[in-house]
């Protein structure tokens, strides 16, 4: 791969197989170079977020990307390769909770659709609210209300469902409205868990949902002494956000080190380093006992431990709860935390009702189909398409590597694969440095990958991955991984 400036046009030039091939080198997600990427087969992957492409047709093949690439034709010229900028007009591809209803048009389907929510905004980008906390709502919408216009999907929102009836295939809304289905795709989430506590309820207890909290939180913040309950991945980038801003952060967590189920202790804990580095104060292995309060307003935290310290706002992210609530009475199967259970077409027991996104409990066929929930943007984007797929009796199978990321302090830790259960780990150049690349390890396979400072490393390791490539922990440990496409040091 090489990248070429044509006319104004950033291009990808690509030959694989013999075949060369030019289309759009920025991803369409967030505008990675793709040349940056890794070329395997007719796809090339993101650097950055895992996004798939078809070098041949554009096409998007895997998510989070938002559109399909714009193509341009190649032709032969005294040895050199020339590229005749005729775009692709781009293929209408869907994006997470509205994925589905962008695939059924996609997939030439003419009927109604509509699509309900009970948030006041059409679909945005939640994965920024915990890294641009003072964003403006109309910033991070994916489409805008003409796009769903000239495709005739109805977009209803501030309604939420309050009750389901399976047999008589109606949904009933919070205004008394009752709308029947042939096809259903149930997508409403979860909401974040809140604290169990006196105190739990003074103001200044807040927590991340919408683009409002976060605009709130980052008003209240302004110059505050602050307390985060939560060293998983909002919590931290709150904090990594907030260095600069607040009076002074304390961060509480009830493992020993932050991301410790998911990234492991040697990962969290540099990136505990990171952000003490900017004089945040972390306790570790506690939890929040009371709330005390003047005037209605937090004043200070007390730990299980004893310690008490003084706070204005008090910032909790310690998990989610599912809103599924409205399903109680229906006889949709949910497991013990009531989360819906699906196969592998988005399918729930009930014929003709689907779920996904956080709400799902699904078989990840990297994780030879055990039963998992993935609250990530890039999984769930993938679910919508695939109960879409099979609403239209397309069969397709959920075949997705879980990919996200998250930042901290303008650096990105990028994850693929799953990871729960893992029981050694392999990691290459220097956590201590803040650059490496980690690999899990199970059954002396690798289930999953993590990286800073080490791109494509982490999108290498998805596309082995997907092409259901075992890499072993011998692999792994080798000092030759050249299969990544890339020199490590």
């Amino acid at each position: 791969m090489m990248e070429v400036e044509v006319g104004r046009h950033n291009v990808l030039l690509a030959r694989s197989e013999g075949m060369y091939s030019a289309t759009g080198n920025q991803c369409t997600h967030y505008g990675a170079p793709l040349s940056r990427g890794v070329l395997s087969g007719h796809n090339v992957r993101c650097p950055w977020h895992g996004a798939c492409f078809n070098i041949h047709t554009g096409d998007l093949e895997e998510y989070p990307g938002m559109d399909c690439l714009p193509c341009h034709k190649v032709g032969k010229g005294r040895g050199d390769k020339i590229v005749r900028q005729t775009k692709r007009i781009k293929k209408m591809v869907a994006l997470r909770l509205k994925l589905c209803a962008e695939t059924l048009r996609q997939q030439n389907f003419g009927g109604r659709i509509i699509m309900v929510t009970r948030d006041d905004l059409l679909p945005y980008d939640k994965t920024r609210l915990s890294k641009v906390m003072n964003v403006e709502s109309d910033t991070i919408l994916l489409r805008r209300m003409e796009f769903f216009q000239e495709y005739d999907i109805e977009v209803w929102l501030s309604k939420e469902a309050l009750s389901m009836d399976t047999e008589k295939k109606t949904v009933t809304f919070d205004d008394g409205l009752v709308q029947s289905y042939d096809q259903l795709l149930i997508s409403t989430g979860c909401r974040a868990k809140g604290l169990e506590c006196p105190g739990k309820d003074l103001q200044n207890v807040m927590m991340l949902e919408t683009p409002e909290d976060a605009r709130q939180i980052h008003a209240a913040c302004i110059g505050a002494r602050i307390v985060i309950v939560g060293t998983s991945f909002v919590g931290m980038e709150v904090a990594s956000y907030m260095t600069d801003k607040a009076t002074s952060i304390t961060v509480i967590g009830s493992s020993e080190m932050p991301y410790q189920k998911t990234l492991g202790l040697e990962i969290g804990k540099v990136t505990m380093m990171m952000l003490s580095q900017k004089d945040i104060k972390f306790y570790m292995n506690d939890n929040v006992k009371e709330v005390r309060g003047n005037n209605g307003k937090v004043k200070e935290v007390v730990l299980k431990s004893g310690t008490v310290f003084p706070a204005d706002v008090l910032i909790v992210g310690i998990g989610v709860i599912p809103n599924a609530e409205f399903l109680q009475s229906t006889p949709i199967v949910m497991d013990s935390r009531n989360f819906v259970i699906v196969d592998k077409y988005m399918r729930t027991n009930v014929p003709d009702v689907f779920c996904g996104g956080d709400l799902a409990t699904f078989p990840l066929t990297m994780a030879k189909n055990q039963m998992v929930n993935i609250g990530h943007w890039q999984m769930a984007q993938a679910h919508g398409r695939i109960a879409a797929l099979n609403m239209l009796e397309k069969n397709t199978e959920l075949n997705s590597i879980p990919y996200y990321w998250t930042v901290l302090l303008g650096k990105n830790i990028r994850y693929a694969g799953y990871g729960e259960g893992y029981t050694d780990i392999v990691i290459k150049g220097r956590v201590e440095e803040q650059k490496f690349l980690a690999f899990y390890i199970k059954n002396g396979e690798v289930i999953a990958a993590a990286s800073l400072n080490y791109d494509p490393a982490v999108s290498a390791v998805a596309e082995r991955l997907a092409t259901g490539n075992v890499i072993t922990k011998e692999e792994a440990e080798s000092n030759d991984l050249s299969w990544l496409k890339m020199k490590l040091s």
